[in-house]
């Protein structure tokens, strides 16, 4: 029998299961409701937190900017120094006394009174050489003195920094060298003149010890130290000529260091600074300076002391070109094209080429391989061996006649 209850669509045949009816959807003031108590709760929180870091208790640890109780602090005391230092140190105190700063000044009257003014127009650095006080520095530091005596003079400023004037008693321009002299209105106490020690050049190895001082860049007494990079480098003069044997340094080197010395560790003097290689014309110190032998020095500053200029060494001999004697097929020396008549060379009986009257031909003149036991094989060794050659001595010439060596004396020259 059929029941009159009406059946709806999603009811299900007895017997199975039913379908749950879907939850109605949320209704939108709720949403928000919910999303407000949120927000309240986070701002609640924030102000908390903003409370509790307001009210916090103050911080009594915080450092002053001052503290009137500072005291210096206590230093720690200074190691020994070492072998190197206490060189270096012992040097300087050794060597400063000997060393000088040369100064060119400008004399000048101006204004109405013509009152004297004066001016620093240069600078070097030099050295008392002996007991006397006479001074070695560069021809180039002095040179401008010469040229115009009635306006400039050099000053000579001592370790102690007392200044005394000076007077210029003898150039080398062809060596770079100057010697000077206290003026004898203005010589200081004799307790003040320190002469250098003198060292020798000719036993100099590369890679020893040197140091230099001098007054680069107007900085006084300032050492520099470094090793010999290379020897026998050759130097141009302010004269256009070749400096030979020029010993070359890293020492650091600069305007105002030139006639300064150079030193070896012991503190002799091996060298006098002149000259730097820069790339730029008013370039400082690269690594690359340059020092004339001490036994130049010392053979060109006696002489300047003695004469007032210096004797250059002459063999009254013409050197043969060196290229056409080499394409010839003469392999070692230099030969002698000819002799100054009644020279030295001419005296000692050496020949120049010379035309044989009876072949008509030119023969070969003396082929000198050495002087004084030096082998001569170019003509910048000729030079060189003729340079360290003293005027009035006696040199031996070994000399290649004919196929034959021999020796022969002749008594140097001077010009």
């Amino acid at each position: 029998m059929s029941s009159d209850r009406p059946r709806y669509q999603d009811e299900e045949d007895e017997g199975r299961p039913r379908r749950r009816p879907a939850p109605p959807p949320p209704a939108v003031g709720g949403v928000r409701t919910l999303l407000l108590l949120l927000l309240g709760a986070v701002v609640a929180l924030a102000a908390v937190v903003t409370v509790g870091y307001l009210t916090r208790p103050a911080k009594t640890d915080v450092v002053p900017l001052t503290d009137p109780e500072a005291k210096p602090r206590e230093q720690s005391p200074r190691a020994p120094l070492d072998s190197d230092e206490r060189e270096a140190v012992d040097l300087f105190k050794k060597v400063k006394p000997s060393v000088v700063n040369v100064d060119i000044v400008l004399r000048q009257r101006t204004g109405w009174d013509e009152r004297p003014v004066e001016r620093q127009t240069g600078a070097g650095s030099g050295f008392i050489w002996d007991d006397e006080g006479r001074i070695v520095t560069n021809y180039h530091v002095v040179a401008d003195v010469l040229r115009r005596r009635d306006l400039l003079t050099a000053r000579v400023v001592l370790a102690d920094r007392t200044a005394h004037d000076a007077d210029v008693i003898g150039v080398a321009p062809d060596y770079d060298l100057a010697v000077l002299r206290f003026a004898p209105h203005d010589r200081p106490a004799k307790d003040k003149v320190r002469k250098i020690d003198l060292g020798s050049s000719a036993d100099l190895e590369v890679g020893q010890k040197v140091y230099a001082i001098g007054n680069p860049l107007g900085l006084s007494l300032s050492m520099t130290t470094g090793i010999i990079s290379a020897l026998d480098r050759p130097i141009r003069s302010p004269a256009g000529t070749t400096i030979h044997g020029g010993i070359q340094t890293d020492a650091a080197i600069n305007p105002g260091n030139s006639g300064g010395p150079l030193l070896d560790k012991t503190g002799r003097l091996i060298g006098v600074n002149t000259a730097i290689a820069t790339t730029t014309e008013n370039g400082g110190n690269i690594g690359i300076g340059f020092a004339i032998p001490a036994d130049t020095v010392n053979q060109i500053v006696t002489q300047l002391i003695q004469e007032g200029r210096i004797l250059k060494p002459d063999l009254g001999i013409k050197l043969y070109d060196q290229q056409k004697l080499r394409r010839a097929r003469y392999d070692r020396g230099v030969m002698i094209d000819s002799t100054t008549p009644n020279g030295p060379a001419a005296k000692a009986g050496l020949r120049g080429l010379r035309l044989n009257p009876q072949t008509r031909r030119v023969e070969p003149g003396d082929l000198i391989v050495a002087i004084d036991g030096r082998p001569v094989d170019s003509v910048e060794e000729y030079e060189t061996a003729v340079r360290a050659l003293k005027p009035g001595e006696q040199a031996t010439l070994r000399i290649v006649r004919q196929e034959a060596e021999q020796d022969v004396t002749v008594t140097v020259g001077g010009s």
